[in-house]
């Protein structure tokens, strides 16, 4: 392993320090990185629309009244307003993707974005639930996990947006179109919740048959380096490893492992020049871990009876569950517009109806809540 002078090695743990001492809760880290990246997004072209157009704004519109399809539009334009509407700036994973909008067919706008992607590799709630750790092989052309499941707000407050879009998630209209780009038989849904256990609820509460609550997950990893500072050291490690990145460029997960490689190095190197100071770096690695909770985790079989047996490859053959076609799009949307109804209905009689639209940028920065 690449071992730095005491010089470099206290000015590199320095830098990291500086960077994670202000994050003493998730959301402080979310703030911090979406100012970062939005930026960097591009104002429109003089003439040209404004994606906000794109986005549901007609809040006068009862629930009873919309309804809803699911398409794909550009991916620059898919990940442009995911990133103006979303509290958390997402990052692009190895393996599976779908990117998802979900769009009131009435208005033609958009009320909400979803990226499919491939599975954790591991997971607590997930192995108890299979008995174990499962043949990866098997279940990753089986499972699917959404990264993603972002309402436009308000229509999120308003009309429970997020457990709509859930629901769409476990949908067989959704699960078709995966299983389309995939040729295979998806039939197992996971994600989880943004913000873990500060927050006390999730919009994925409440919402059996089609989302069950299976357990917290455990792992607690270190945040993510913002884009300037892992960049800079990046380019700096490289130069110091004569030109040669620490992680070879086909390498997945590549730049969590880059941050990961940096901080063994700085942590190996001040263990031999300066006792004290590797103290302290790894005492504020530590607390930056711990700025990371525990996560409520979530599971749909997509009405299937028997998904962990196919998961587990005793069998290769899904057999339907009486609830089937509870699953069914149309059906689903018939579930959440009693919900919503009621949601709807409520913040109009309390006065408490939102009715203006929430994106990130420069103006509205601190006037937006990241746990909203």
């Amino acid at each position: 392993m690449m071992t730095l002078d005491k010089k470099d090695s206290i000015n590199v743990a320095m830098k990291m320090i500086e960077y994670f001492k202000d994050f003493h809760r998730i959301d402080d880290y979310f703030r911090s990185r979406k100012i970062e990246r939005v930026k960097d997004i591009p104002l429109p072209l003089p003439g040209m629309g404004s994606i906000e157009d794109e986005m549901f704004q007609d809040y006068n519109m009862h629930p009873a009244e919309m309804d809803f399809q699911i398409c794909q539009i550009p991916l620059v334009s898919f990940d442009t307003m995911l990133e103006k509407t979303a509290s958390f700036s997402p990052d692009e994973n190895p393996g599976k993707t779908l990117k998802l909008v979900v769009k009131e067919t009435n208005t033609n706008t958009i009320v909400g974005f979803i990226r499919f992607g491939s599975p954790l590799i591991n997971s607590k709630p997930r192995n108890d639930y299979l008995g174990g750790v499962p043949d990866l092989d098997i279940f990753n052309k089986r499972a699917i996990m959404g990264f993603n499941i972002v309402p436009v707000q308000p229509f999120g407050f308003n009309y429970l947006g997020g457990k709509l879009l859930a629901a769409i998630c476990c949908s067989h209209a959704s699960r078709e179109m995966l299983n389309k780009k995939y040729d295979t038989e998806f039939c197992l849904f996971e994600t989880t919740s943004l913000y873990g256990n500060i927050k006390g609820a999730s919009m994925y509460d409440g919402m059996k048959p089609f989302l069950r609550y299976k357990g917290d997950t455990e792992s607690k990893f270190l945040l993510t380096l913002g884009e300037e500072i892992y960049k800079e050291l990046k380019g700096w490690f490289t130069d110091r490893n004569k030109g040669e990145e620490l992680i070879h460029k086909g390498a997945s997960s590549r730049k969590l492992k880059m941050q990961t490689k940096m901080v063994s190095i700085v942590k190996s190197s001040l263990k031999e020049h300066d006792t004290k100071a590797y103290d302290m770096f790894v005492k504020a690695m530590d607390d930056a871990t711990g700025v990371t909770t525990q996560k409520r985790f979530y599971m749909s079989e997509y009405g299937y009876s028997n998904a962990k047996d196919v998961l587990l490859g005793k069998t290769d053959k899904l057999e339907l569950a009486e609830n089937f076609e509870r699953f069914e799009l149309e059906n689903v949307i018939k579930w959440w517009k009693k919900y919503s109804t009621k949601r709807y209905d409520k913040m109009i009689k309390e006065k408490r109806l939102r009715t203006e639209l929430e994106v990130w940028n420069k103006d509205t920065m601190n006037k937006i809540d990241i746990i909203r």
